[in-house]
């Protein structure tokens, strides 16, 4: 069973680093040659590297942890996203993991950060057991100066080990699997998965506990400039749309998925993009697919045995294919990764039900209960014994990340629309006339339109049309769109059909809202749909 006495990991880690088997900072052309010659990973035909992840294709959220510690437990929003684990589990396991590691022949090392801000960035390093994993770090972490990584300390550490694996009837774990976070301790151990995703997201999980802190609002979203300084943010689930409209030639990308806002503006907490690139082809996301290049990590991507030519539409092995390259990797991009404070916020959603209109604006208080909301639909046939559309809810669009209270940081969100006066966008990609499997899908051109002109500022004072069931406003002419498909209801044939949809949506709005008990009434009775 697990010791009950507690460890020095300082100690511990210090000795572990020190050992002859260590490889620190090596060089991507290191990295790739180093995962090649280990048989962890094979080149393809671009010079990028495909890896294999096993059993796990995707994050573990059950095996997921935070440490109970006095530092955070009064902190954490504890429950099934943020399940507790005590010090004496997380310090027996991690004991057996540096004693494992320091068996292997070989450890990588990455320092670097998170947080293109200098003024809040974390300075993180990652220990693994994979050369590829190391790879996977030095391209989606932001990477130091030779300056910068003279001085460089780290304030948190990633310890990874794939291939030890807990026995839950002695280690205290669910599974042989492990994501654990010590807030006190500046660790996250990792185990029992190959699945790089881990490291990404346990970062960005930290940041979310750590930034608001310092009044920073960490943002799961994507972010634009324009040639005039004005700054877009674009949120939503998967299958909203949200890589796809933030990608503008017109406009340059600041990053695709983790952000914070701060007093000076918004910033990218990563240094490089973790893209899905099932179905990827050049014509449909031409920045993706020629960043894609030597150093590039591609995961469950299946490739010619001969040619080495990645098949981007076979999903053998899983739909969750990815790629990991620098942000560099793309043309417009703006470097390093910040900019002002946005002017425009835009949520996405997917709504298979074809009753949310294609835009509307949001008052401060709708804009709060949406965010908290997070919705979009699951589709008939995504997921075994679902026939009909689904609504999904993830709250602040980022659920699985959020250690704190999800209140803490829609109040942020509200007190930042106030203080920077930001116009706040509800875009549906979804369904018009129809429910899915009876209307059709929102024409893409239309909503690049639509979105095209809030960015512009063209919808910030246009006359507008209340929503009778969802109080929202719908401006009643927008150049370039249909005035048909503003309102959801005149696009539907069957207005009945329309009424009754729409109401079992509110309802379903009502009663996901019902777990965020402590939230204001000005948020839960002005922010939704109508009684």
């Amino acid at each position: 069973m697990y010791k009950m006495n507690s460890i020095d990991t300082v100690s511990e880690l210090n000795e572990l680093l020190a050992g002859n088997n260590v490889n620190i900072q090596l060089s991507v052309p290191q990295l790739v040659e180093k995962a090649t010659s280990r048989g962890e990973a094979v080149l393809t035909s671009t010079g990028a590297v495909k890896a294999e992840t096993g059993k796990y294709t995707g994050r573990s959220p059950q095996d997921k942890y935070i440490v109970e510690e006095p530092v955070s437990k009064d902190k954490i929003d504890w429950g099934s996203v943020n399940q507790p684990i005590s010090s004496e589990i997380f310090d027996s396991l991690y004991t057996k993991v540096i004693e494992y590691l320091k068996q292997q022949d070989e450890l990588f090392v990455f320092k670097g950060f998170a947080g293109a801000d200098h003024d809040s960035r974390l300075s993180i390093q990652v220990v693994n057991e994979y050369a590829w994993h190391n790879l996977f770090a030095h391209q989606l972490f932001i990477r130091p100066t030779e300056k910068e990584l003279e001085y460089h300390a780290a304030d948190f550490t990633i310890v990874s080990a794939p291939n030890f694996k807990a026995d839950p009837a002695v280690d205290g774990t669910q599974s042989e699997t492990f994501i654990i976070v010590s807030m006190e301790k500046r660790i996250v151990l990792i185990g029992g998965t190959e699945y790089a995703g881990e490291m990404k997201k346990s970062i960005f999980s930290i940041m979310n506990y750590l930034l608001p802190e310092q009044n920073i609002l960490p943002m799961h979203c994507s972010a634009n400039v324009g040639e005039q300084g004005d700054v877009s943010l674009f949120f939503g689930l998967s299958g909203t749309g949200k890589t796809t409209l933030s990608a503008d030639a017109g406009r340059k990308l600041i990053g695709d998925d983790e952000h914070g806002w701060s007093d000076n503006g918004v910033f990218n907490i990563e240094g490089g993009c973790y893209a899905k690139c099932i179905n990827l082809t050049r014509e449909n996301e031409p920045q993706i697919f020629d960043a894609i290049t030597f150093g590039t990590v591609l995961e469950n991507v299946v490739i010619d045995a001969e040619t080495r030519v990645a098949n981007y539409d076979d999903n053998s092995l899983t739909e969750n294919t990815r790629a990991a390259y620098p942000i560099q990797n793309i043309e417009n991009i703006v470097d390093p990764s910040v900019a002002g404070h946005p002017n425009t916020i835009i949520f996405l959603t997917a709504d298979a039900f074809g009753v949310l209109p294609p835009i509307s604006k949001l008052t401060k208080e709708q804009a709060m209960y949406h965010f908290l909301s997070g919705f979009t639909s699951k589709l008939a046939g995504t997921e075994r014994g679902i026939t009909s559309p689904q609504p999904a809810f993830s709250t602040c669009f980022g659920s699985p990340f959020l250690p704190l209270h999800a209140t803490v940081y829609a109040e942020m969100l509200g007190k930042k629309i106030d203080e920077h006066g930001a116009q706040v966008f509800l875009v549906n990609t979804g369904w018009t006339g129809g429910e899915y499997g009876v209307g059709s899908r929102m024409k893409l051109s239309y909503t690049r339109t639509m979105v095209r002109a809030a960015i512009e500022g063209k919808l910030n004072n246009v006359e507008t049309e209340t929503d009778s069931v969802f109080g929202l406003e719908i401006p009643k002419q927008i150049e370039g769109v249909p005035t048909e498909v503003l309102v959801p209801r005149n696009a539907w044939e069957d207005k009945a059909a329309y009424d009754i949809k729409a109401a079992e949506l509110a309802k379903a709005f009502r009663e996901n809202f019902k777990k965020f008990g402590t939230v204001s009434d000005d948020i839960s009775l002005k922010g939704g749909p109508l009684a």
